[in-house]
């Protein structure tokens, strides 16, 4: 009997999976158009294009159509001679196999262009019955209704690739800054806003509400008692920024970029009761103003980043979607020192503007929407940072000044957004927090957050930034429901 060698095994297994994975990608490299329309370049070569038909002309002898692949906002131009079409449907919005050669374009508009050997039809569209129509651009409000069909418009085809650029510029940022990307739970038994704004979670099945072992029933399982699958209620979570502070006692810097969820019932272009922030957390950092110099970092970074990756997409919002002066706002968001103000300052601003806001600005109440607006336009259509607002009006974490009132708090406010992040110190003394907490009947819920502080603590500091708020910062749009893939609001969570 040989012997067996590992060696010899071991090596011909790596051969057999690395020939796997050529035919693997040999199998599934597929040509698109974003590529061939880059390079430009014409071969006797056969290629296959798969994708959307965008517009469709026919004449008598030649049919040429206009396909996209969703790489990227061009369409290649397809000509399809009577001979290949016949007998074929092809309309608009049908989804097509396309083989042929590229050759240089002779008409206007396009340098190359696809003449077809041959088209199969992977799935047919009806007109008739299709909600959008070639050639037409549709209201932002109908295509809400339809968003199993929405990213089939040239619109949302653009939004969807520049939401992400964007995303991937978020991750960028912070790894270049060598922070660790944490993911924090979307299920959580803290309110961290301290609002109750909040989604329960509860299974359907009821059986699984009743504990399995008699013995280890809690007090709150007994007959009468409301019965819940963790053992006390649980929710979505309002923000990932409890848990991210829980990683500042073991590393320098963190961040997270998930959903977060608010029970609000509001229907207006500036909430949404599911969305995405990107969420920070900074240990050993003691001035407001360091936190600020970050956050206006990656803000200047992400949206100068999405307008160099996605110029034509970008473009498109620019001309039918922005109003004439979002260019300059952009400039300013991009390029200029974003100003600083205390809450007290901007108060004290809004009284002697002379003008009639609907909500009266009084020092000890929240800024609303118009006074943020106001605020933006004061400074030149510019981002400001309004710090030190009063205690009352920020959660029970940030940090309490030594005049006893304010805390160590910060918003950023954009032009035509009003806030796009909110921050603070967090308040690191055990016994400042606790008090605070016992005042708030805190300490029962959440009292893992206060150990935090007795064990290995520091100075720490964070903010949260809302993804939607940001990208419409960037493109101008008009509601958090257009730069948004499923976006859900009250009594609205269809799809």
């Amino acid at each position: 009997m040989s012997r067996f060698n590992f060696n010899t095994f071991f090596h011909r297994h790596v051969l057999f999976y690395k020939n796997c994975n050529k035919q693997i990608q040999r199998r599934y490299s597929v040509d698109n158009i974003k590529t061939l329309l880059s390079k430009q370049e014409i071969s006797n070569n056969e290629i296959t294009i798969r994708g959307w038909v965008k517009g469709v002309r026919q004449y008598k002898e030649l049919t040429f159509l206009h396909l996209n692949d969703g790489s990227g906002p061009q369409h290649l131009q397809v000509i399809v001679p009577l001979t290949v079409s016949a007998n074929k449907e092809i309309t608009f919005g049908s989804c097509v196999e396309v083989k042929g050669k590229l050759i240089e374009s002779i008409g206007q508009g396009q340098k190359v262009e696809l003449v077809s050997d041959s088209i199969d039809i992977i799935g047919p569209c009806n007109n008739l019955e299709f909600p959008f129509k070639a050639g037409r651009r549709h209201p932002a409000s109908y295509s809400r209704d339809i968003l199993h069909l929405r990213p089939k418009t040239n619109f949302f085809s653009a939004l969807l690739r520049i939401r992400n650029a964007a995303s991937m510029a978020v991750h960028n940022f912070f790894q270049a800054e060598d922070f660790v990307f944490i993911h924090t739970p979307v299920l959580t038994s803290s309110d961290c806003e301290g609002a109750c704004e909040m989604f329960i979670a509860q299974p359907l099945k009821s059986d699984l509400l009743t504990s399995s072992d008699s013995e280890n029933e809690t007090d709150t399982e007994k007959d009468g008692e409301p019965k819940y699958f963790f053992r006390q209620p649980s929710y979505l979570t309002v923000s990932g920024q409890l848990h991210l502070e829980v990683m500042t006692g073991a590393f320098t810097k963190v961040y997270n970029f998930g959903p977060a969820f608010r029970a609000e019932n509001s229907i207006g272009s500036f909430h949404l009761s599911e969305f995405y922030m990107i969420e920070a957390e900074l240990a050993f950092i003691e001035i407001i103003e360091d936190l600020s110099t970050v956050m206006e970092r990656l803000v200047k970074f992400t949206v100068q980043k999405t307008l160099d990756s996605c110029p034509e997409d970008v473009s498109l919002f620019q001309k039918f979607v922005a109003t004439s002066k979002h260019k300059g706002i952009l400039k300013n968001i991009t390029e200029c020192n974003y100003e600083r103000m205390t809450y007290t300052d901007a108060i004290n601003i809004l009284k002697k503007s002379g003008k009639t806001f609907e909500y009266t600005p009084e020092w000890g109440c929240d800024l609303k929407k118009e006074h943020e607006m106001y605020l933006t336009k004061v400074v030149g259509d510019a981002p400001v940072f309004v710090t030190d607002y009063p205690a009352q009006l920020k959660p029970f974490y940030a940090r309490r000044n030594n005049d006893g009132t304010t805390v160590s708090a910060l918003d950023l406010l954009v032009p035509g957004i009003g806030e796009l992040c909110g921050s603070s110190l967090r308040e690191e003394r055990a016994d400042v927090l606790e008090s605070v907490m016992k005042e708030l009947n805190l300490l029962e819920q959440i009292p893992w957050y206060l150990e935090l502080r007795k064990f290995g603590s520091c100075p720490h500091g964070g903010f949260g930034l809302g993804f939607e708020r940001l990208l419409m910062a960037t493109l101008g749009a008009e509601s958090l429901k257009d730069v948004i893939p499923f976006p859900r609001w009250p009594r609205n969570c269809r799809t």
